[in-house]
């Protein structure tokens, strides 16, 4: 992988360049995914959701929502069909500890 601050190769495991200190993609940083949040919801966690995967405040996506839900309904909508379709936080953590688990032999 190469820097995209400097454009010097670096190895695929380090998050900095070490030459120059810039952020570089890949290595070991886990990929986002888009859940329903049990911590920060109000109804349902999807506005939360959105807003974490999103890397926005809760209260600008919720107000979005209303607005999105009070022209035309279709926030309404896709909220309930985003309720259904989107995981729990919980579900996505044990899915998680489950990859990480050593398979035995029995």
């Amino acid at each position: 992988m190469y820097c995209p601050q400097c454009g010097k190769e670096q190895p695929d495991e380090v998050s900095f360049c070490c030459q120059c200190g810039a952020a570089v993609r890949g290595g070991h940083q886990a990929s986002k995914k888009l859940a329903l949040d049990a911590d920060n919801k109000k109804i349902a966690g999807v506005c939360a959701g959105f807003a974490k995967y999103l890397d926005m405040d809760v209260t600008l996506v919720r107000l979005i929502w209303v607005m999105l839900a009070l022209v035309g309904g279709w926030g309404l909508i896709g909220y309930v069909i985003a309720w259904l379709i989107m995981p729990s936080e919980k579900a996505e953590e044990k899915s998680a500890a489950a990859e990480n688990r050593p398979v035995t032999a029995t």
